[in-house]
Formats: C-alpha cells, sequence, structure tokens
C-alpha cells in the first residue's frame, strides 16, 4: 500500500510484535502495534517512514473549544489540487441522494421511519463487514511443521492438519470485522438473507464460496471457521440456497437454474458427509457436538462426555430433517427443467421420513427424543452400555425440530405424477414411518401437502410451550432457553459432579468455550428466523382454521400468521424507540439512550437479553443480527391472502414497492 495524500498518514505491517509478546525477534521491523506506540508513546520511529506497508492510519491534531466542533475532510487521491471544492461538494451530496433513493425503494412509504433507519443500517453494517480474507492452509502447514507431504516436524497438534487443500483468497461477508476478522459458515448462510436484499450476485457468490474446492473437504464437509475447520456447523446452506434463489428470481424473472444446479450438486456431498459421518448408529439421529450453540447444553457437546457413550442430538436431527426438505424443494425445483432430478427429489423425501419418525419411534419409548408427557423434544443421553436418557434441558435444542417443516403445493405434485405413485408405494409399504409425524398424504389449504416431523397434536403442544411467557416467549423474541429453568435448574450428576443448566437472560455464568457465549436464555436472531419461517410455513398449509390461546397475556386467539407477525415485531422492536424514546437495544447506557450523537446510531449486537431486550457479546457483530432488515423487509411484504392463496414462498420474497 503506498499514498501521496497530502495529510499525515502512518504505515506498518500487519505482523506479530513477538520481541514484545514472547521476548523473541521480530521477522519485520514494522509490527502491528506501531500505531499505539507512535501515538501513546510517541515513537514515531515504530511506523515505516517510506510510508509503505499492510496497515495505514491517518493522524491530524485537532484542539477543539467546549462545545465545538471539527470536520475533516478525507479522500483517497494523487492529485491533491483536485481533491475538494465545490465538485467535492457536489459528488459528496450527489452520492447521499442516490442512497437515500436505494434505501427508499427497499420499504414501503407506510413504514415507519424509525423501521427505515434500522434497514438502513443493519443493511450498512452488512456491507462493512465485507473484508479480503487470504489464508494458504498448504503454505500455514508447512511454515508450522504439519504438512502431510513433508516430514512432520510440529512437537505439539496443529489446528486444521486435514485442511491442506484451502487456499482462502477472496471477499467474505464476516460476523464481524475487527483487528482479526474471520468467517463462519453458518453465520455467513444467514448473512446472504439481508445481503441478498441489497446484492444478490454478492450473497450468491458467498453461498457458493463454502461450497466451492478450495473451501469445502474433500470429504464434503464445509469449513465451520479459522481456529477449526472440522467443527461442525449447523446445516442451513441448502436452506438459504432455497431462499436467495427465490429472492433472486423474484427481482429479476426468472430463477438462476444453472447456479441452483451447481450449490444442489455440492450440497449433494455435504449432505453425504452428514449421513456418513454425523449418523454413526445408521439409526437416523444425528450428533454434531456443539453445533452452533455453544453452552446450551449440560456439556461440553464438542467433547468427550463424562458418562462415556454419546448424545442423540435433538437439534443435529432437526437440522437433518430440514435439511432433507430443503433438498427436496431444490430438487423439485431442477426437476422442472430436467425430469432426472425427481428421482433425487423422492431421495430426500424418503431420508426426511427415516429422520423424522426416528425422533418418535412407536411406542412410548424412554431412549428416545420426544417425551410425551411434558410436549417436548431432547438430547438423548446414549450410555455405554446402550441405555438412553433423556436430558430434560427445555431449550432451543428442543424447539428446532418444529422448523423441519415444508409445504408443497398442489400444482407441484401434479407436475410430478410418477413422484407422487412412487411416494405412495413408501408410504403403503412403510406406514409405520407416519404414525408419529405428520402424514405427508392429509392435504391442507388449496390441495397443499405438507412435509414436517410435528403432526397437528404435537404441534400445539410445543407452541403452548414457544408461546408461553414464563417459558420461552419473551417481550424481544423466542429464548435460547425456557425461563422455567430460573427456579427449576437442571441438575444431572455423573461421578460426584453435579452439571447444571439454569436460565441466564443475560451474559454467562459458564466458562464453557470460553465463557464468551451465551444459549442458556438470550434471543439469537438466527434461531428465531428460523421459527418464524416454520410458523409461516404452517399457517400456509393450515391456513385461519388453526388457531392457538397464547397461555398468558391478552387471552387472543390468533392465528399462525399473526403469530409469526408478533414474532417478527417482538424482534424488530428492539431497535425502536418505546413510548419514552428509549431503544432496549441500549439498556440501561444513557449517553446512547438520550445524546443526540448517539442515540441514532444503532449497533447490532450478537444476541439480547431475554427479559428486557439490551445488546449483548459483541456489540459490533452485526451479522446475522443484520436479518432484522429482512424481517422488516417481510413484514410489509407478508399478505395472508397471499400466502393462502398462493404459498409461503412468493410472499416471502416478494417487496412492496
Amino acid at each position: 500500500m503506498h499514498t501521496e495524500a497530502n495529510c499525515l498518514s502512518w504505515f506498518t505491517d500487519n505482523e506479530t510484535n513477538y520481541a514484545l509478546l514472547f521476548d523473541g525477534e521480530n521477522e519485520a521491523p514494522y509490527v502491528k502495534d506501531a500505531f499505539h506506540r507512535a501515538l501513546i508513546r510517541g515513537e514515531t520511529e515504530a511506523v515505516n517512514p517510506a510510508r509503505e506497508g499492510t496497515k495505514a492510519c491517518f493522524h491530524q491534531r485537532l484542539e477543539i473549544a467546549p462545545g465545538g466542533s471539527a470536520v475533516l475532510r478525507l479522500r483517497l487521491g494523487r492529485n491533491a489540487e483536485q481533491n475538494f471544492g465545490p465538485a467535492f461538494d457536489a459528488l459528496v451530496e450527489q452520492r447521499r441522494s442516490e442512497a437515500d433513493a436505494f434505501y427508499a425503494s427497499l420499504l414501503p412509504e407506510a413504514a415507519h421511519a424509525e423501521e427505515k433507519r434500522v434497514l438502513r443500517q443493519a443493511l450498512a453494517g452488512m456491507l462493512w463487514t465485507k473484508q479480503f480474507y487470504f489464508f494458504d492452509l498448504d503454505q500455514w502447514l508447512e511454515e508450522h511443521g504439519a504438512h502431510p507431504f513433508f516430514p512432520i516436524t510440529a512437537t505439539r497438534q496443529v489446528p486444521n492438519a486435514g485442511w491442506m487443500h484451502m487456499i482462502n483468497r477472496d471477499i467474505i461477508s464476516m460476523p464481524d470485522k475487527w483487528e482479526y476478522p474471520w468467517y463462519a459458515t453458518w453465520d455467513l448462510a444467514f448473512h446472504t438473507l439481508p445481503l441478498a436484499m441489497v446484492d444478490v450476485d454478492f450473497a450468491k457468490q458467498q453461498l457458493q464460496l463454502m461450497l466451492h474446492e478450495l473451501y469445502m473437504h474433500p470429504s464434503g464437509q464445509m469449513p465451520a471457521y479459522e481456529w477449526n475447520f472440522g467443527d461442525v456447523n449447523p446445516p442451513v446452506h441448502a436452506w438459504a440456497v432455497l431462499v436467495v434463489y427465490s429472492m433472486d428470481k423474484e427481482q429479476k424473472g426468472r430463477g438462476d437454474l444453472t447456479w441452483l444446479k451447481n450449490a444442489f450438486q455440492k450440497l449433494l456431498l455435504n449432505f453425504t458427509w452428514w449421513v456418513n459421518r454425523e449418523d454413526p448408529t445408521g439409526r437416523n439421529v444425528f450428533q454434531g457436538g456443539f453445533l452452533g450453540l455453544d453452552n446450551i447444553g449440560l456439556f461440553d457437546r464438542s467433547k468427550p462426555l463424562p458418562t462415556g457413550g454419546h448424545l442423540e442430538q435433538a437439534d443435529g436431527t432437526g437440522w437433518m430433517a430440514l435439511y432433507s426438505q430443503n433438498m427436496l424443494e431444490i430438487a423439485l425445483e431442477l426437476a422442472a427443467e430436467e425430469p432426472a432430478y425427481e428421482d433425487m427429489a423422492l431421495k430426500f423425501l424418503e431420508h426426511f421420513l427415516f429422520i423424522a419418525s426416528a425422533m418418535d419411534r412407536l411406542g412410548d419409548r424412554p431412549d428416545e427424543m420426544w417425551d410425551v408427557e411434558d410436549g417436548f423434544f431432547y438430547d438423548l443421553l446414549r450410555l455405554p452400555d446402550g441405555q438412553g436418557i433423556r436430558l430434560k434441558v427445555r431449550s432451543m435444542v428442543g424447539l428446532l425440530p418444529l422448523c423441519a417443516v415444508t409445504v408443497i403445493s398442489k400444482e407441484t405434485f401434479a407436475r410430478f405424477p410418477r413422484l407422487w405413485e412412487r411416494a405412495q408405494f413408501r408410504f403403503d409399504k412403510y406406514p409405520e414411518l407416519l404414525k408419529t409425524i405428520h402424514d405427508p398424504r392429509l392435504e391442507g389449504v388449496e390441495g397443499r401437502h405438507m412435509s414436517a416431523v410435528l403432526d397437528e397434536g404435537k404441534l400445539r403442544r410445543m407452541l403452548h410451550r414457544l408461546l408461553d411467557e414464563a417459558e420461552f416467549l419473551s417481550p424481544h423474541g423466542i429464548r435460547a432457553l425456557s425461563r422455567a429453568h430460573l427456579e427449576a435448574p437442571y441438575r444431572f450428576e455423573v461421578h460426584g459432579e453435579t452439571y447444571e443448566v439454569k436460565y441466564l437472560p443475560g451474559e454467562s455464568d459458564s466458562g464453557m468455550f470460553g465463557g464468551n457465549s451465551n444459549w442458556r436464555g438470550p434471543v439469537w436472531f438466527p434461531v428465531n428466523t428460523l421459527i418464524l419461517r416454520a410458523l409461516l410455513q404452517y399457517y400456509s398449509y393450515y391456513g385461519d382454521a388453526f388457531t392457538i390461546q397464547y397461555p398468558t397475556g391478552s387471552g387472543r386467539v390468533p392465528t399462525l400468521f399473526e403469530i409469526a407477525q408478533d414474532l417478527a415485531h417482538r424482534l424488530i422492536r428492539i431497535f425502536l424507540p418505546d413510548a419514552d424514546g428509549r431503544r432496549p437495544v441500549f439498556g440501561a447506557q444513557d449517553p446512547f439512550q438520550r445524546d443526540p450523537h448517539w442515540k441514532d446510531h444503532l449497533l447490532f449486537y450478537e444476541y439480547f437479553h431475554g427479559e428486557d431486550g439490551r445488546g449483548l457479546g459483541a456489540s459490533h457483530q452485526t451479522g446475522w443480527t443484520g436479518l432484522v432488515a429482512w424481517l422488516i423487509q417481510l413484514r410489509y411484504g407478508l399478505k395472508k391472502e397471499n400466502i393462502l392463496a398462493d404459498g409461503l414462498r412468493a410472499a416471502v420474497v416478494a417487496r412492496e414497492p
């Protein structure tokens, strides 16, 4: 990097200061803490006098009187004489007007001014977190003496030793853009929904990236994140591909079938990896480890259990049921142009049936995930002797099977009569597969068929807990853990040691995963978005005939559409000022609530307090919290009459001009 700018600029390289940290020797004279040393300590020799390097900053000293202000104008360019003046002011104003017009097009005039503010800042944050990321694992492993092609000289286990094929060299949407940026595959899948609102081609490219041969492992596993690419993230990529494809189709008038076909082929490899690696017993019940939910369980699910044995995970199995449904939908979309994909649609319908029925086998069994008495799904602890014990923690783990639902139109089945005949053969041959799940042969609104883990009875029981303010429903969304565990923590004793899960609406008190993440009570946008999507799917099948009363509250008996609208509103209002002008996201931080220089500049936190909605975790983690922009657009684009008439997918991607 080099500049000829006419202001004071400092340069250095992004290299570790080994001399300071490890009492070693620096590989380069200009290291990454150079700006701190120059500014705070006056060590101007720490920065490169040649004004070259991989990191740069601008430094200007100002003296401002109390109550005064100053404006700095900066512009990158080579011709200092043409940098400023009337033309500069006109250009800035033109770009501001263009941005105003663009963001105004994303919402109807009827939208609340504050909703427009939230949407615009959320999308701006998503665009800001794009960053070039470069990591050559081949070179890195060789430098650390762990390359499998050369003699191993490392004295300790080196992370990512099995990923030597990786060369990451792309612009990637980061969970946050701090000094040490990194990507996470399941975060990225959720990023693509708001990104598709402003740049659908970039959103498509991001989804394709994790499926590229320089990212995806030859085994079919997708990378998780830099410190352990081999960790297992929830398989939400197929769902994101389906939604972004639909948004692209809506915006451009036709679907990009070439892109969809390419994504399907790579997803097929990943699905096969899941089936072969994460279902070790072959019983269609899945593991996967912590699956992005960090400290949600009794034990660290990414490590060997203190009891021995293994976990059969309700969330892992629910994710795979949803994955099967997403692949079924993609295959049907492709089969409309290429009939060969019809066979793949049947394959994934069968996968779904086997997985869904495995969560609740025939009869009331103590060693399965569904608990008849509680009306809830739990992780199952499978001990070394084969005995199964339900770990009765009511958490997002047990809510995720509710999200495994897909509605298919009558017209789609009419288009593929042979597929329906072959499916009927399976239904008749193995009726036990349908006994504990929703029967896909039953017709709903407009003759639609539904694939779902939950039949109507189970759905009502799950919704009773979901909508209970004493359990999952908070004023600001669905909590990750039932509030019932505040007074009644779940405890489990192993070898004289007691493990406990207690409701924590705010920051974690668990040292698990470094203590920096909390799924034991707060509200998280990604899983709330999937629950919202599920509610709308159920509504497109059941219609207005299905109503359910909130266990606590107004006594209203809403439809599933109204419940979905209410959930969207609860999430959105985290960022909206209340009657007193205070935004829940800022909590008790008075400068953010009152100061005119701060109160309208929003922070998109990692997760949110389960009681008052204040932001928690990383304050700069726009990432998947940028979903609030998609939810605002969705809330205005959703019309119940459109869902009833045309189904969910068109309604979800529709943009009201």
